[in-house]
């Protein structure tokens, strides 16, 4: 098990009061997730699990990036900063992010994210697989940006996000990647509640309290969630599977490529379909 003090992607900082408060930490990126963001937060949730004295943890952005996280960060010079012991433990070929979103839907303690600011791709699908409760800052905005890179979604959530929402509305936001804001998120069901940002962590923490003693029996709540998520899990998981073949096909396309450089050429990519 890694030690979060080694962490580099994330901040871990447990409290007595048995909050755990995780923090995406890579603003010069706008906490981008790479493959090794998504190793140290599968351990900060095996660690969080495993405390007794730990019964709920918050996941939110750094202050010093305006953003909560824009997806997924592929940059391969990420793998040389990679200890080579924690190398095993990453496998390339899940970009569907499986076993990471598999850990958090396993805990059996409540997780809260305090979403801050934008969240595009996985930086919102991260949290409707692996978060209980969801609360964003009141001027942000979430985009399944997936259809903008020629890529399939992740996490699960082709089979999720249909459920919360409905079909229909499900497929017009992967099929087009717009912009929902936080009210329409609310309407929608996809968060819990949207709240003024200056107040966002102190409403997160405000909720934790309620699931944890005095004010709430945190073992009957996590009981409520572990039967919950049982009835999902072996949908989740083969759904992630169908969602990683997908990646599979669409990373050699012509589209996946033209996307890439559109993006790093900061233009709109002019796709042929092929």
């Amino acid at each position: 098990m890694m030690d979060p003090k080694d962490f580099k992607d994330i901040i871990y900082e447990p409290e007595d009061n048995g909050i755990v408060t995780v923090t995406l930490n890579r603003p010069e990126r706008k906490n981008a997730m790479s493959f090794y963001t998504a190793l140290e937060l599968k351990h900060a949730a095996k660690i969080f699990d495993k405390d007794k004295k730990l019964n709920v943890m918050i996941i939110t952005g750094c202050k010093e990036s305006n953003i909560f996280n824009s997806g997924g960060y592929f940059d391969p010079r990420v793998w040389k900063e990679i200890p080579d012991k924690w190398k095993p433990e990453i496998d390339l070929k899940d970009m569907a992010s499986k076993d990471f979103g598999l850990v958090y839907w396993d805990i059996s303690k409540p997780v809260i994210f305090a979403i801050n600011g934008p969240a595009v791709g996985g930086g919102i699908t991260f949290p409707i697989v692996c978060g209980d409760l969801i609360y964003m800052a009141d001027d942000a905005w979430l985009a399944m940006y997936f259809v903008k890179r020629a890529v399939v979604p992740d996490f699960a959530t082709t089979y999720l996000l249909p459920f919360i929402v409905g079909l229909a509305k499900a497929r017009e936001m992967f099929y087009f990647g717009d912009h929902i804001t936080a009210k329409e998120a609310e309407e929608l069901g996809i968060i819990n509640k949207a709240v003024p940002k200056d107040e966002l962590m102190d409403y997160a923490r405000e909720q934790a309290f309620r699931l944890m003693p005095p004010k709430g029996p945190i073992k009957s709540i996590s009981y409520i969630k572990t039967i919950i998520n049982k009835a999902f899990r072996d949908i989740i998981s083969e759904q992630a599977d169908h969602e990683n073949y997908g990646w599979k096909k669409c990373i050699i396309t012509k589209d996946n490529r033209e996307s890439m450089a559109a993006l790093k050429e900061k233009r709109d990519p002019i796709f042929i379909g092929k």
